[in-house]
């Protein structure tokens, strides 16, 4: 694979995880690849973050928004893909820390008619916020210091750290939907043309990312199991406001007694204008 990696990282005001991830890109060893953020409707001081983050990375950084009203992480994911340049899309959360071979090892997975689902270890909240003050570098660290994060209570496992060669292991789940997640996810670009991407239909936390997996499978694309790989350093968080939740349920349990395969309200809703950026079509 020779191809341009565009890689979205998805955000909402929440600066100093941005930064911190932003920072591990730039230690990529893989550099043939773009940054595009997805922004989901934040102020300023993301802006000007990402700003001064264009000259450090080394690659194309691009800052994809539109306006707070509500979770819309589908929607604004779709316009980061209009915005995108690269053949392969490997989604990210903005709170998620990626180590020096991330880019790397996705690129070794990538296999025409498959995506890759990728797994995280999970910070505490303490050892998040010594991370964000400090300025520490996690995606650095060695075996010794991750085994004593964990027996402090600092991370929730190790083996998401671990690299394993699984071979054909890594279609045991080709057909299964469920435990994929967005914040370490690798699709194709055609494939999320035939899919049309996320369905902005979802408003609200949960389960757009488990809707667009059932639709890929649907559609003949199997899944790819990227553990023991390409797994990610999610930084704690609050939980988001899961009102929406039921409603989104009820939408996937529509999606999963139906046939169809394309986003109800996908890519093909938007359009790019001469700006660049992505309006309703």
């Amino acid at each position: 694979m020779a191809a341009l990696i565009s890689v979205i990282v998805t955000t909402y005001n929440r600066e100093d995880a941005l930064a911190a991830s932003l920072r591990s890109l730039r230690g990529q060893t893989d550099r043939d690849f773009e940054v595009i953020v997805a922004d989901d409707g934040s102020g300023p001081a993301t802006a000007a973050l990402i700003d001064a983050a264009k000259a450090s990375i080394g690659h194309r950084v691009a800052h994809v928004w539109h306006e707070d009203k509500g979770f819309r992480a589908g929607e604004i994911r779709n316009r980061a893909v209009l915005a995108a340049r690269g053949d392969y899309v490997i989604f990210l959360d903005g709170d998620c820390i990626v180590r020096p071979n991330f880019v790397a090892m996705h690129r070794r997975l990538a296999e025409p008619g498959c995506f890759v689902t990728g797994n995280r270890v999970l910070l505490s909240r303490a050892l998040t916020e010594k991370v964000l003050r400090d300025g520490l570098t996690p995606e650095t660290w060695d075996c010794v210091a991750w085994l004593n994060e964990r027996f402090r209570g600092g991370v929730n496992r190790l083996s998401a750290l671990l690299t394993l060669p699984l071979g054909p292991l890594r279609r045991l789940r080709a057909k299964q939907w469920k435990g994929a997640r967005s914040a370490n996810l690798a699709i194709w670009r055609r494939d999320l043309v035939t899919v049309d991407g996320y369905d902005a239909d979802y408003a609200g936390w949960g389960k757009e990312d488990s809707d667009i997996v059932v639709r890929l499978l649907r559609a003949g694309i199997a899944r790819k199991d990227g553990s023991f790989a390409t797994g990610v350093i999610h930084l704690w968080h609050a939980e988001a406001d899961r009102s929406a939740l039921p409603e989104n349920e009820r939408k996937l349990a529509e999606i999963l007694e139906g046939e169809g395969v394309r986003a109800r309200r996908g890519l093909s809703a938007l359009k790019v204008t001469p700006s660049g950026n992505a309006a309703e079509a």
